[in-house]
């Protein structure tokens, strides 16, 4: 182990101190040393301690239930702090109840060295990740006050963890996820954190233009090279020259464009659309997708050359569903920042039934769909608090049923979004064919999908 913060040992067994404050300091650690509930407190306030091991029973009165006080104590006084109880009242009561209290982990006397010192190396381990996240959301939201990465659930921790780790490399990224989960948002937070950050971040949907115009939008183009092109133009490639560019939706990418791009991650030469010398540039890749790009590779859609070189490195973005804890924090921070969109400038609270509610719908379309119907709710309410009948997914519009006696609008919004919803999964995301399958323009596809946060 290496020298991290100091470490709170509280127990009035001056043997078992002595002990384990060596078996501590032998690995690098700072040790504050407490043998009853008063000089606890004390130590604990004046440390500035991350992780304490805390005896239940201590002086002056020995009580479990005192020492389970302290520890709430603790907890309220510092949340962050990793209370581990290290105690001799094994029954299963006081386990649940300091689990319940906020312990971070509960050891039963005697314990063995070996597991004291796991569990306090992982709980160092939390305390840091912990804190690295808080600073990098600080700062993510001072760069981006509208759009801060906000969540504490494990996996979310995980893709800011990784964020932070490759932000400051030139390793290619390829974020992975569904719609609406945060992808652009997570490649412009490894932009903000890397050295190219005082140089552009271009982005582009690969699946959003047809396939003559992407090429010409990333590569750019020479005067004459096709009808139309009146004056040389450079691509998003050269525009992003010293920065950043952002492949959105890569799995969309055509073939012969997959081929190109290659190209440019292996010399870091473009080459315009009609020109016959190349451009050398100096741009990191962020890739993103929604798709199974292994499986598009079996499918003979997508070069195993190119996925091997866009995954430098990968960041999965989980789906809103498997983020309950982060569900709640979410909806707060999108009613604070749609306060402006309300008639009388104040944020909406949530009231009980609208939580519960919020943690009950499945969420298909992620962020983008909790930001939108939290702007929604907070517009449509007259009220300070929303409840769950101020929310659409409550009353059966959206994403499945339809209130019989739901506007005519509204009935047809929601068969709609349904049937969008049928042909993205049967296509695999592909939005081109999406498009081409219901009849409908690709814009056109785009505006709907982006409309019922599908996006």
């Amino acid at each position: 182990m290496s020298k991290k913060a100091p470490i709170l040992l509280v127990d009035d067994d001056r043997a078992f101190r002595k002990v384990y404050t060596s078996l501590l300091r032998g690995e690098g650690l700072e040790v504050v040393e407490a043998d009853d509930r008063p000089s606890a407190r004390e130590a604990f306030l004046e440390s500035g301690c991350g992780v304490v091991l805390l005896d239940l029973m201590l002086p002056p009165d020995g009580s479990v239930q005192a020492g389970l006080e302290q520890l709430a104590e603790f907890v309220d006084l510092r949340p962050e702090a990793k209370v581990i109880v290290v105690s001799g009242a094994g029954d299963t009561r006081f386990m649940l109840r300091a689990v319940r209290e906020g312990a971070y982990d509960f050891l039963t006397k005697p314990v063995d060295p070996d597991v004291v010192l796991v569990v306090v190396e992982r709980a160092l381990a939390r305390l840091k990740l912990e804190r690295q996240v808080e600073d990098l959301q600080t700062s993510l939201t001072h760069a981006q006050p509208d759009r801060a990465m906000i969540g504490q659930s494990p996996s979310f921790l995980r893709s800011l963890e990784i964020a932070e780790r490759v932000a400051p490399t030139e390793l290619p990224v390829l974020v992975t996820g569904e719609n609406g989960t945060g992808k652009e948002l997570m490649a412009r937070a490894v932009h903000e954190l890397s050295d190219r950050r005082d140089k552009p971040i271009v982005a582009v949907n690969c699946g959003a233009l047809p396939d003559n115009l992407l090429e010409s939008a990333l590569f750019g183009h020479v005067k004459g090279a096709f009808t139309g092109a009146v004056r040389d133009k450079p691509g998003l490639f050269a525009e992003a020259d010293g920065g950043t560019i952002f492949l959105d939706e890569i799995g969309d990418m055509p073939p012969h464009l997959q081929v190109k791009l290659l190209r440019t991650l292996e010399n870091g030469e473009i080459l315009p659309v009609g020109a016959d010398r190349s451009l050398h540039v100096d741009v990191r890749i962020i890739s993103a997708t929604n798709r199974d790009l292994l499986k598009l590779q079996q499918d003979g859609e997508f070069r195993e050359d190119l996925y091997w070189r866009i995954k430098g490195a990968q960041i999965h973005l989980p789906p809103l569903r498997d983020r309950p804890g982060d569900i709640p924090i979410l909806a707060t921070h999108f009613l604070n920042k749609a306060a402006t969109l309300c008639a009388d400038g104040n944020a909406r609270r949530l009231s009980e039934s609208a939580t519960s509610a919020l943690l009950a719908h499945s969420w298909p379309g992620n962020l983008r769909e909790l930001r939108h119907e939290m702007q929604r709710a907070s517009v449509m309410s007259q009220l300070p608090v929303l409840e769950a009948d101020d929310f659409a997914f409550s009353r059966g519009l959206r994403p499945n049923a339809v209130d019989d006696d739901a506007p005519l609008q509204q009935k047809v919004e929601a068969l709609e979004r349904r049937e969008i919803e049928k042909a993205l999964d049967r296509l695999h995301g592909n939005r081109t064919k999406t498009a081409e399958a219901l009849g409908l323009s690709r814009q056109g596809l785009l505006n709907k999908m982006n409309r019922f946060g599908l996006g």
